[in-house]
């Protein structure tokens, strides 16, 4: 039997922490078995919300061996850049006449986005962003894409589009599903809603035990718990949802402890630390092989681009057909 396609993606924004491992990374390793998977480094898409390129190939770079020192097996699933597939931008062209402005700017993520980060003035390629992000998951017939709650309404974005060109023009498009991230997104140290480089409130996955210590040290935890004896409130503490999932085994005991006031926050701290840390470990190691062997890294993107290409040529020979455009 066939195996159905995934198309996944990140944009390029240099080494990733715990919060990209947990709700998208983690996901994309086990789904590598189960379907044929595609992953695309967005590099486009930066350009939404910033135009300073300089920094995009060197994060290129960093976020891929992130990606292969987790886990992504590139005999499995091709990696490649946005950029460098041409067929990306000439799609995106064709499904902007095939949907409204109206539509794009009930988006309720593009909602957020502008809240955010505070965007007084929306520019074209951002409010057509979930436009280019339906091409790159068409062109490669993605037949589902793991995404967060948030990414939810990009999807039915895409699903539209599919079927508007689709009975425009035949059949040529799959209809993706949504497979939803099972953990939630992971809270920064500051206890913001979301763990972000541009925050300063990330564990990084190169991040070695020490650096993991020090920065567990600072995490925001119930702040009526002071002192040890305090009794807790485990709910509303950052630490405590880590160790939901990086210390699952003893979750009761964290529990009972933090509410009796028996566990203090620094050894609380601690131990979260260190499980942590246990995760890091292979990561770290297998990141600095391919910090040594660069060319690799290199090579292994320039095949996934070679077999991105291909497929991406493909869908794009059936569009024009269909089109009787070419």
């Amino acid at each position: 039997m066939k195996k159905k396609r995934i198309l996944s993606g990140m944009r390029p924004t240099g080494k990733l922490h715990i919060g990209h491992y947990v709700g998208a990374l983690e996901n994309w390793i086990k789904l590598q078995d189960e379907y044929q998977s595609f992953h695309l480094i967005a590099d486009y898409h930066v350009l939404t919300t910033d135009l300073n390129t300089e920094d995009i190939y060197d994060n290129t770079i960093e976020m891929l061996i992130d990606w292969l020192s987790a886990g992504l097996d590139p005999k499995k699933s091709p990696m490649f850049r946005q950029s460098q597939i041409k067929e990306h931008a000439e799609l995106n062209l064709i499904f902007a006449m095939l949907i409204t402005v109206n539509r794009l700017e009930r988006n309720p993520t593009l909602k957020d986005q502008v809240r955010d980060l505070n965007i007084d003035n929306i520019i074209y390629g951002h409010l057509g962003y979930p436009v280019l992000q339906s091409a790159d998951i068409l062109l490669y017939k993605g037949d589902a894409v793991p995404v967060g709650e948030d990414q939810v309404p990009h999807v039915e974005i895409t699903r539209e589009i599919a079927r508007r060109f689709n009975n425009q023009f035949g059949n040529v498009f799959p209809e993706p599903e949504p497979l939803l991230t099972r953990f939630p997104r992971l809270p920064g140290l500051d206890g913001d809603t979301k763990m972000s480089k541009s925050l300063n409130n990330t564990i990084l996955l190169s991040d070695e035990p020490d650096v993991v210590k020090a920065k567990l040290k600072k995490a925001v935890t119930d702040p009526n718990k002071v002192r040890k004896g305090d009794p807790g409130h485990p709910d509303i503490c950052l630490v405590y949802s880590y160790h939901k999932k990086f210390n699952n085994s003893e979750v009761p005991e964290i529990e009972k402890g933090c509410r009796s006031g028996e566990l203090g926050c620094f050894d609380c701290k601690m131990n979260c630390a260190g499980k942590i840390s246990s995760l890091l470990e292979p990561i770290i190691e297998k990141r600095k092989y391919y910090e040594k062997n660069i060319n690799l890294v290199k090579d292994i993107l320039f095949d996934g681009e070679r077999q991105g290409r291909a497929e991406a040529e493909k869908t794009m020979t059936q569009v024009r057909k269909n089109m009787k455009i070419g």
